[in-house]
């Protein structure tokens, strides 16, 4: 009973395996191969754009000058600007959130480039519009905004089920691990397609999981904590810093001075990005990576700073993080393998790859087995086939 148990489990983990690689295999190749590419997204911008790239090293700007240069070449764009502060000594990316000529879009920000020292501008582009930042888009939202990010999410579960049936298909019985594991040699096509689906499939197995987990988590924020706070409590509340806070404009403090008092509100932390208030309303939020935080570029500490004061209002600090808060600090460093530096990118560019060996191998063998079996002659009895795909007693 056992056993036949045993054999039903591995065949319905088969049919499911089957039909889910069938009809979700290509999206989960889509997703594998653009994820793969926005491993090094910000790279290959670069490589794409000579313009922006600045040879040398320069001073750390003056950051004030910067936004002059900003609101002096756009001055329609009165609201916030964030820079990126990279420590590189080359361009400076920016970006100015909801621009108007962008209205009615999720996510499409102005994008922008000054030079070292603040002082013009290098390239302006608008999310969405190049290279990679629709990749960026077709990966995380298949082009279709919110209603693409839950389509990911739910297929994404899908996808763990995809997987998790193909490793119950294969789950070799007592004593025959070895056997399971082998790569026969000389042997026929559907054993050969067989073979290579299965090495790859264990291989990258690990990764993928991860990689859809995660990636399930960001794309439904709202199911995802409805989820995850029974177990480890509510995520914290950003603090309650009004962004209508009025000021008049020529008390504003320097962006410099804002800062400079992230810095000693955190000391030890490496500024990463400042985003300054509007024109006469607003503050000065200040994003800081303190020791341990898996995200180097987008990392989990904030310091709002009054515009016209310089007084600190509020500070977040990610070494402070609850149990909730730093499983959400780490699913887009673990998701993009930034978290493991360059090895980690390395390994999440190559299971992104996966998807795609897996699908093209699968099919392949799918249609090979569906032609072998019209081919049979008419009434003539089908004999049990074996998971590397031989017949019973074929080789007696």
């Amino acid at each position: 009973m056992a056993a036949r148990a045993t054999i039903s489990v591995r065949a319905l983990a088969r049919q499911i395996h089957l039909w889910l690689g069938l009809s979700l295999g290509a999206l989960f190749a889509l997703i594998g191969v653009t994820g793969s590419i926005l491993v090094f997204y910000v790279d290959l911008d670069d490589a794409l754009h000579p313009e922006i790239k600045l040879s040398g090293r320069a001073a750390p700007p003056c950051w004030e000058h910067v936004l002059e240069t900003a609101r002096a070449t756009y001055p329609d764009k009165t609201g916030p600007w964030r820079f990126e502060v990279t420590d590189r000594g080359g361009d400076i990316p920016a970006r100015y959130y909801a621009p108007r000529e962008r209205a009615g879009r999720d996510f499409a920000p102005m994008m922008v480039w000054f030079s070292a020292d603040g002082a013009r501008v290098l390239r302006r582009d608008y999310w969405g519009d190049y290279a990679v930042t629709w990749i960026y888009d077709l990966h995380h939202r298949l082009l279709l905004q919110s209603t693409g990010a839950k389509i990911l999410g739910w297929s994404g579960i899908a996808m763990l089920l995809l997987l998790i049936s193909g490793l119950v298909a294969w789950w070799p019985r007592p004593g025959a691990l070895g056997k399971a594991l082998r790569v026969k040699r000389n042997a026929s096509p559907i054993r050969k397609l067989y073979d290579a689906h299965k090495v790859v499939g264990l291989a990258s197995l690990g990764l993928l999981v991860l990689l859809t987990a995660t990636g399930i988590l960001l794309a439904m924020p709202k199911e995802s904590a409805a989820v995850l706070t029974p177990a480890l409590g509510a995520a914290s509340a950003s603090p309650a810093i009004s962004a209508s806070t009025p000021f008049r404009p020529e008390t504003r403090i320097s962006v410099d001075r804002a800062a400079a008092a992230a810095r000693q509100a955190l000391p030890g932390a490496r500024l990463v990005w400042i985003e300054t208030p509007a024109v006469d309303h607003g503050a000065y939020r200040l994003r800081m990576r303190a020791n341990g935080d898996p995200s180097a570029r987008f990392p989990h500490s904030f310091v709002w700073v009054a515009a016209d004061s310089g007084r600190v209002l509020a500070i977040t600090n990610a070494r402070e993080a609850n149990p909730h808060d730093q499983l959400l600090n780490w699913l887009h460093p673990l998701h993009d393998g930034s978290a493991g530096g360059l090895p980690g990118r390395l390994l999440a560019l190559l299971a992104g790859l996966a998807p795609s060996h897996l699908l093209i191998v699968g099919v392949l063998r799918w249609r090979l087995r569906k032609g072998k079996a019209a081919g049979e002659a008419p009434g003539q009895p089908r004999l049990p086939e074996l998971g590397n795909g031989r017949r019973c007693g074929a080789s007696l």
